[in-house]
């Protein structure tokens, strides 16, 4: 589970900024956000960005998403560069370095991992677990001049001159040491838990235009998402579906693979399309005691999304992940975004969600949130990115008898665009 995020000198986030799922000491709500570990953290399912247009919301879920394909996907050439921009309002922050640190817990051991790096290379790399105190499992230094990687390993990690010297030679200077270790066939418990953490907990990022269809016909036919639970969930969301079914895709015959080639398509094209050609998704309805069969692609927006999301939630609530979602509310009536906010909080047990969002009528009822799981990005004058809680204000500001919707609108909590009037002087 993630239990602190760290940005710094990442697209509009100039100055370290830190998003944190660690719950305060209250105890509102505490059954349905909260979850324990063995560890002793209390940690939080959920945290919510709220934020104007451009303030650094999307900002923070990219620079997360950027760091686990840093590990996941190493560059395969050194000269690669890494596919960011750094802070770019500032006379000083192009030439500086990147920084990204994230704490979190898997197989009940607490994890601190940190990378520092520029477009060319990385910087600087460290791991550290915690059993229970605090110890290295590596420190990655880079010869920027001789594009050299150097790993140290603490005391308490088994490896030999092998294992070092294989690391170290897989490891180019634009790629992490995780990465590296991808390529390897040499064996460390630690650096294993920690790949296992980003491939299978920390999953990618989704946004507006994310096809998830594949994917959660994917995940039903590997048994992931099992299909009488998304029923469960989409009956509760009030589209009267009541049945699906999955049919073969249009085969690519090889009159379908000459058209392709007429149309100058290359092999491998054809290939491709002809190994991921996507199942049809049927919807059947029932209304009146009759029932009516649609195809995937004649339902409304808002139903082909939901069918998506309610995939994701079945995996939220049955096994442990965290999820990034920028703009959760994209296609979705108000009612339906906050059905599937409390479908997750209320049934979920070791998931985290972390989501952008302008659905600002969640705010209007605070028994449904915490003041801890609620975030702010707010621009500066230096069109640099502030991150914030809720529960950073003091009772100056938020009281419990404060409503914090009217609050937020009214630009006390700052993260709302400074508009002018509506009043335009052409031509003059």
């Amino acid at each position: 589970m993630i239990i602190q995020f760290h940005v710094r000198n990442f697209g509009s986030i100039k100055e370290t900024q830190t998003l944190s799922f660690e719950a305060d000491k209250s105890n509102h709500l505490e059954d349905h956000f909260v979850i324990q570990t063995k560890s002793g953290h209390r940690l939080l399912k959920i945290a919510l960005i709220f934020g104007a247009n451009a303030s650094g919301k999307s900002t923070v879920l990219r620079a997360l998403d950027f760091l686990r394909d840093m590990v996941l996907s190493p560059a395969l050439k050194k000269t690669e560069e890494l596919n960011f921009e750094p802070f770019l309002f500032d006379p000083k922050t192009p030439a500086q370095s990147s920084m990204l640190s994230i704490e979190f817990i898997q197989n009940d051991v607490k994890y601190l991992y940190e990378v520092e790096f520029t477009k060319q290379a990385i910087v600087k790399e460290d791991l550290h677990f915690f059993d229970p105190n605090k110890a290295k499992v590596y420190t990655r230094t880079t010869d920027l001049n001789n594009q050299f990687s150097e790993i140290t390993f603490g005391s308490k990690i088994k490896t030999d001159k092998a294992f070092e010297k294989t690391l170290e030679s897989n490891t180019l200077w634009n790629n992490t040491v995780l990465g590296g270790f991808l390529k390897t066939n040499i064996e460390s418990k630690q650096l294993s838990d920690v790949i296992a953490w980003f491939q299978e907990y920390l999953r990618p990022l989704i946004n507006s235009n994310s096809n998830l269809q594949n994917l959660i016909v994917n995940d039903i036919e590997s048994s992931k998402i099992q299909k009488r639970d998304l029923l469960k969930i989409l009956q509760k969301a009030d589209f009267n579906i009541s049945d699906f079914s999955l049919s073969e895709p249009i085969q690519m015959t090889d009159g379908i693979k000459k058209v392709f080639k007429a149309l100058d398509f290359s092999d491998d094209l054809i290939e491709k399309l002809s190994n991921n050609s996507p199942k049809k998704i049927t919807i059947e309805h029932t209304i009146d005691a009759h029932k009516y069969s649609l195809p995937f692609n004649y339902e409304s927006e808002g139903t082909k999304r939901y069918f998506e999301f309610a995939g994701l939630l079945s995996r939220l609530i049955t096994t442990s992940i965290a999820i990034p979602i920028d703009e959760l509310e994209a296609s979705l009536h108000p009612d339906l975004y906050q059905h599937f906010v409390l479908s997750f909080i209320m049934n979920s047990t070791s998931s985290q969600l972390l989501v952008t969002t302008h659905n600002r009528e969640i705010l209007d009822n605070k028994d449904i949130y915490r003041n801890d799981s609620i975030w702010f990005t707010d621009k500066r004058r230096s069109c640099a990115t502030e991150l914030y809680s809720l529960a950073d204000f003091d009772s100056s500001v938020i009281r419990d008898s404060t409503n914090v919707l009217n609050a937020y609108k009214s630009g006390k909590l700052n993260a709302v665009p400074n508009l002018e009037d509506y009043y335009l002087e052409f031509g003059k």
